[in-house]
Parts: C-alpha cells; sequence; structure tokens
C-alpha cells in the first residue's frame, strides 16, 4: 500500500520552487523571533527584505535585559545587530562565497530607557563592489555600521562590524549553508 501519491516527489520539488520563495520572509522572521536568547532579551525582527539588504529590529525595555542601573543591557544591545549583515551578504553573494564575521565594536553613547530599534541597510551597489574586490580570489573585509536609537530617534549606540569575504573556491572553508537555507527542512 502507497501512503504518498506517485508524484509526490515533483510536488515537494514544485513547491520548494514556487512556494518557499513567498513563505521565506515570513519564516526568517518567525524563526529568528522565536530564538530563545532573542525571546529572553526581548528582540524583534520588525522587518527582514534579504532581497534588497535590509533589516528592522526592535528590542523593548523590560525586566530581562535591564542592566543594574535599570536601562538597556549592552549585550543585548549588540546582540540586535549581530547576526545580520553577515545573513544579508551571505544571501546576496550566494554560495560561490565565504562570508564570516571579523570584528565589532559597539560605542555607548547615552543610556537605553525606552524600547529601542537597529535598521541595518546593505547599499545598494555594495554586492557589485565585493564582487569586483574579490574576483581575483583575495579575502576582502568590508566594515558596516548600525545605529541603535531609542523612541525619540536619538542615538544610544552605535555597532560597527567587519566581515570578511572571499570567493569560496580560494577559502579553506567548505560548506557555508544557513539554517535560513533550509527552512522547509
Amino acid at each position: 500500500m502507497r501512503l504518498l501519491p506517485p508524484n509526490f516527489e515533483t510536488l515537494k520539488r514544485n513547491a520548494k520552487k514556487n512556494i518557499m520563495p513567498l513563505l521565506t520572509p515570513y519564516l526568517l522572521k518567525l524563526r529568528i523571533n522565536t530564538y530563545a536568547p532573542y525571546i529572553g532579551a526581548g528582540i524583534k525582527i520588525e522587518h527582514i527584505n534579504l532581497d534588497q539588504g535590509l533589516c528592522v529590529v526592535s528590542m523593548g525595555l523590560n525586566s530581562l535585559n535591564k542592566n543594574i542601573v535599570g536601562t538597556q543591557f549592552g549585550g543585548s544591545l549588540y546582540s540586535m545587530v549581530d547576526p545580520f549583515y553577515m545573513l544579508m551578504l551571505m544571501h546576496q553573494l550566494g554560495s560561490t562565497y565565504v562570508v564570516w564575521d571579523k570584528s565589532s565594536h559597539i560605542e555607548f553613547i547615552a543610556p537605553g530607557n525606552s524600547k529601542v530599534t537597529a535598521r541595518m541597510k546593505i547599499p545598494s551597489n555594495e554586492i557589485t563592489a565585493i564582487q569586483e574586490l574579490a574576483k581575483d580570489g583575495e579575502p576582502v573585509f568590508r566594515e558596516y555600521q548600525a545605529d541603535i536609537v531609542d523612541d525619540q530617534q536619538k542615538v544610544i549606540a552605535t555597532v560597527t562590524k567587519t566581515l570578511y569575504i572571499r570567493l569560496r573556491k580560494y577559502s579553506k572553508s567548505k560548506d557555508q549553508s544557513s539554517r535560513i537555507d533550509n527552512l522547509d527542512g
């Protein structure tokens, strides 16, 4: 007795090809918003569009992310920004490139006493610039900066991230598929 229709594999392939691109932004947002450290810190993705290199993340002030003086905990502020530049570049450059976080720095400017928001954007010409710089196989280091602002749009912290990017064929890195690539599995 056969439980699955004879054309199940074809149906599955077609669903992955036609439906998953439509569901991916929703599933990505759901997966990250249900990531335990983000739940604990109260971090939420407000908007994400990997194709356009845009991510907006927020965090309300609550008892789980207050520091000893009652303001936003610095580690939670950094966590808001941490994975997103790498994730956006991995998506936009594709599997022929290796992308790693190289270093980061956070500068605390003012105390966070309210909901805070970080808007991260990869400029539209950045992918072309990276591809040009990486074409000879040399590593490329790019720096990105995100301001974290309070509900009055006052900058409370600035995160600077340096990313390492290289064509995979010149790298010792093997596969670098993200969990995001496997949302349907």
